[in-house]
């Protein structure tokens, strides 16, 4: 009998170094690890998108195409790259026309992407629709992902007021039902697999099994599992989601692996060897990558948002501690009974053990993002009101309602956050909550980035942005960047090739001053290749006069075959003057 497959996708050289080291990996860092990833196994690679992109370029001068080519040489077709876009957003704020979302995953399938997983910060499946299309027609396998989030959790406070106002809360809107019509709307448009995209770590692992098993049940397509380990929940909900039946789950290395971070390999790896799955995946490989993920992680120290490193272990060949060895026994008994308080005791002491980070309580218990969170406070200690931060946490559910309820991913994230700020200034001046507001607000409730899963009340939305009608994002009004022709430089362009061009619509800021810093950097090369022809023919040309004889010498020079400046050696000046 076959042993069942278990396809892995991993995380580090994106999604691992982005939760932990801010994307700070540089290409020297990458390029040591991918002779080990190219023997690896791995299914997928997530290497590109994400911050990948506007980090490189805006911290360390790199191209983010290069990059990309790079890996792809490296491990060519041992593992099928994957990059990260929020679909007709791509990287920004507001909707794209259809040719830059054309051009960009054109570009990035033939440059190595071989899987381009997909999503909208709304779940608005119309947002995917033309990415979906574009990269199945150039060859690329379309990963439509579903971002996971849970309802609005109010204070007692706060449901005493809507009761004495005959004000029903919204409820029961990210039900089980929700994500699995999404999936079967996202397979009829073409998805080549489903992800389950829980940015904030927030499932928990019996609405994990049950997610999985109607997954399974109702969609043709292959199931992905993707989640964090920020409130304690990541490894618990993968091995749920495992013995549930998906088929591919997403992890990182251990030294890139935990907190804020996705589940290590290592730890699925040893439940998958107990259960009998196969993974595919070499595990001296992957011996290898973490050695030297470890030396780059303390030369990333400085970016390290954990800075306790996990205790080092050999999965391939140290011995676990025989009470490590019954929590992973136990855990996996858990999961199959759906008993999650055990379940998750025995996955966290499994962590503890090997000194992952423990469980951000705050996190979970405000049921947000760990980068939102951070962002909020820095906000507020920035305008030295950080004692106020459970008033904004108070406030989240109030603006995620009046917004249409966002999921809680960027850029909704932090739209959402800086909202709940804002009202909390206006609460402090005694103004109305939404007195201050960012366009980015204004523009999520107008209806410019999409569809949100409840519709915003009319009056809400005339009041704040003028109009009572939902008003989708016109592209007939989007102005391309300009590219500028530099003067000075030899009339060198800003951008001189089709994928500079992506990154200036794509980047606008950060890509004008990457690729400005690039015109100046090969303006001075050419000048320097200019200079060094010359002294190379000036060169050549004193070697042929030396190998004449005294009268061939001063025949050139008379006939001026050779000016003295190009012969002008001391023995040359004594024969002009003789």
């Amino acid at each position: 009998m076959s042993r069942r497959k278990l396809q892995i996708r991993d995380l580090t050289l994106r999604d691992g170094q982005q939760s932990l080291f801010a994307t700070r990996m540089t290409q020297e860092q990458v390029d040591r690890v991918l002779p080990y990833y190219k023997d690896a196994g791995f299914y997928a690679m997530e290497v590109w998108g994400g911050a990948v992109p506007d980090s490189i370029m805006r911290y360390l001068s790199e191209n983010p195409w290069v990059r990309l080519e790079k890996i792809k040489a490296a491990v060519g077709d041992g593992s099928k790259l994957t990059a990260l876009s929020r679909g007709r957003n791509l990287f920004g704020y507001n909707p794209y026309p259809e040719e830059v979302i054309e051009g960009f995953n054109r570009n990035a399938i033939r440059s190595g992407i071989g899987i381009m997983r997909i999503f909208d910060a709304l779940n608005d499946v119309d947002n995917m629709k033309s990415t979906i299309k574009i990269v199945k027609q150039n060859g690329g396998l379309a990963d439509c992902a579903i971002s996971y989030t849970v309802d609005p959790k109010f204070s007692t406070k706060q449901k005493f007021r809507s009761w004495i106002h005959f004000k029903a809360l919204p409820h029961d809107i990210f039900t089980i039902d929700y994500f699995v019509e999404k999936a079967r709307q996202l397979e009829a448009l073409g998805a080549d697999m489903i992800s389950i995209k829980d940015m904030a770590g927030l499932i928990t692992p019996v609405k994990t099994g049950k997610l999985i098993r109607r997954l399974k049940e109702e969609v043709r397509v292959p199931i992905d599992f993707h989640t964090h380990c920020t409130p304690g929940f990541g490894l618990a909900s993968v091995l749920s989601a495992i013995v549930n039946g998906v088929d591919i789950v997403d992890t990182s290395i251990w030294n890139f692996a935990g907190g804020p971070a996705a589940p290590a390999y290592e730890l699925v790896h040893i439940f998958c060897h107990k259960m009998g799955i196969d993974t595919g995946v070499n595990p001296q490989a992957v011996v290898a990558i973490n050695q030297e993920l470890k030396t780059i992680r303390k030369e990333l120290s400085a970016f390290d948002t954990c800075k306790e490193f996990p205790v080092e272990f050999d999965f391939t060949k140290d011995k676990l501690p025989k009470e490590v060895n019954k929590l992973f026994i136990k855990a996996i008994y858990c999961a199959r009974h759906d008993r999650e308080e055990e379940l998750l005791e025995a996955c966290q002491a499994i962590e503890k053990h090997f000194h992952f980070p423990e469980p951000d309580e705050m996190v979970k218990k405000a049921e947000i993002p760990g980068g939102m969170y951070t962002n909020m406070l820095a906000q507020l200690k920035q305008l030295k009101l950080d004692h106020l931060l459970p008033r904004v946490l108070e406030l989240v559910p109030l603006v995620r309602i009046k917004s249409g309820c966002p999921p809680l991913v960027t850029p909704t994230s932090q739209i959402v956050g800086v909202q709940a700020v804002n009202c909390v200034i206006d609460e402090n001046k005694d103004q109305p909550f939404f007195t201050t507001k960012s366009i980015q607000f204004v523009n999520l409730v107008k209806g410019i980035y999409g569809r949100t899963p409840i519709p915003v009340d009319p009056d809400f939305r005339e009041e704040l942005t003028g109009v009572r009608e939902e008003t989708p994002y016109d592209t007939r009004n989007y102005k391309k960047q300009e590219n500028t022709v530099f003067e000075d430089y030899g009339d060198m362009k800003l951008a001189e090739n089709e994928k500079d061009e992506l990154l200036l619509e794509l980047f606008p800021t950060v890509a004008r001053d990457f690729l400005q810093k690039t015109v100046e950097e090969k303006y001075t090369e050419n000048i320097l290749q200019i200079e060094e022809e010359k002294r190379r023919k000036a060169r050549e040309a004193r070697e042929a006069f030396n190998r004449l004889s005294p009268a061939e010498k001063r025949e050139r020079l008379l006939q001026g075959l050779y000016s003295w400046h190009e012969v002008s050696a001391p023995e040359e000046e004594n024969l002009g003057r003789s």
